[in-house]
């Protein structure tokens, strides 16, 4: 622990490599089409079946010609054709030209194409008027891939930018690993459903679409169990049933020290759990086990509090459970506070902000009201600024540290 960590507070970085390590990646997969592959992960590398492309193709329109016909500026006769889809099917003899579209097989005999700019057409002949070089404007076979290449190692998380080259290759269906089934509730006799009334000391249940919303977008299967009242027996059999269904269980709310919270001694007697008080800031209750065969992560109950635990610290354990190898953090940058920022030692701060780009200087300043439940500052923000446990107020001016937030938060 850093000589400025709150006594008794595990820092992130050690939370986040305990909760790895105690991570397995899934194993399970299953078949899918690729138009159902969206951002699911690669179960083995992908190799080409062919190459790419087939076969020696014009990199533009012109005329395909044979180099060794010319000596200066040379006359051609035009012989043919040669279009995507519709070579020419003949070849490329002394004295000839084919007329070739981009994309087109590059017919027999010719090894260069002259862009139709450098040409002058004269009934069927052609005034070419430079000089090429051999295989100029040719993407020669394989250019792009080769056959029995890598194209997607195991791992990759398929997106827009993968999902063309299965296509291209004429891969129609992919081996995936299993999405990560996550079972998720709140806990609290003070949390309602949307469109009831509420009464005294009542709120509605946020946390849920939270993290349905978030769960979602980080490619997990989700099983939503409602709100379960503080009642330890309906407590206890919602854990037993989320781990009986699930790889990974999160609840939100019932981590705390409150006389109502009985989440601690549920998993006392049914798993195993280390309730941690990490040194973060929103999201000091926070806590990591496992019931039966299931991983456990307990978020605070406070709005902010959950989304920036799930964000920051669940986040790379289900990128790992879902195999995806090639996921990384957040990437952080430093940018220029351009507000003040409030913050006592010992905790490292994950504060809701916005960034941007002033006469090319990345700059960066506080939405607002940095409270635990306060989330219309979060509805504004594009990043957050990681203020280190050892600082202290942050004066504009000051450089700071910024995670722009990725797709999960987008």
């Amino acid at each position: 622990m850093g000589c400025f960590d709150t006594p008794g507070l595990m820092p992130v970085s050690t939370a986040i490599s305990t909760i790895l390590d105690a991570a397995t990646p899934l194993t399970a997969t299953e078949t899918v089409n690729i138009s159902d592959a969206i951002d699911r992960v690669v179960a083995n590398d992908i190799h080409s079946p062919l190459n790419i492309p087939p076969f020696a193709n014009s990199a533009m329109d012109g005329y395909a010609v044979r180099t060794k016909d010319f000596e200066g500026n040379t006359s051609l006769k035009v012989i043919g054709k040669s279009f995507a889809g519709a070579p020419f099917t003949g070849k490329c003899t002394e004295g000839t030209c084919v007329r070739i579209m981009t994309g087109a097989e590059v017919p027999r005999g010719a090894d260069a194409v002259i862009m139709q700019e450098q040409a002058e057409v004269s009934g069927e002949s052609v005034q070419i008027l430079t000089t090429p070089d051999t295989q100029q404007n040719i993407r020669p076979v394989g250019d792009d891939v080769s056959k029995g290449a890598v194209v997607i190692p195991a791992g990759t998380r398929l997106t827009p930018r993968e999902i063309p080259m299965l296509a291209t290759l004429g891969i129609a269906r992919v081996n995936v690993v299993k999405r990560p089934v996550v079972a998720f509730f709140s806990t609290g006799d003070e949390l309602k459903q949307m469109g009831e009334p509420l009464g005294p000391g009542e709120i509605y249940d946020s946390n849920r679409y939270t993290i349905a919303a978030m769960l979602d977008k980080m490619g997990c299967e989700t099983l939503d169990l409602g709100v379960i009242p503080d009642d330890k027996e309906q407590l206890q059999h919602a854990f037993l049933s989320a781990a009986d269904s699930a790889d990974v269980i999160v609840t939100s709310g019932g981590v705390s020290v409150g006389e109502a919270d009985y989440t601690k001694d549920i998993l006392a007697q049914e798993g195993e759990v280390n309730f941690w008080k990490i040194a973060i800031k929103p999201g000091k209750p926070f806590a990591y086990g496992t019931v039966g065969n299931a991983l456990f992560c307990g978020l605070p109950g406070n709005p902010v509090s959950a989304l920036v635990t799930l964000y920051v610290l669940v986040q790379p354990m289900l990128a790992k459970l879902s195999g995806h190898s090639q996921w990384q953090a957040p990437a952080q940058l430093t940018a220029k506070a351009t507000s003040t920022f409030r913050k006592s030692p010992g905790r490292t701060d994950y504060q809701r902000a916005i960034y941007s780009i002033e006469s090319g200087e990345l700059t960066v300043s506080t939405t607002g009201n940095q409270g635990s439940g306060a989330f219309s500052s979060l509805s504004l923000a594009n990043c957050f600024a990681v203020l280190e446990s050892e600082r202290g107020r942050i004066e504009p001016g000051e450089s700071v540290t910024i995670e722009p937030f990725n797709s999960v938060l987008l």
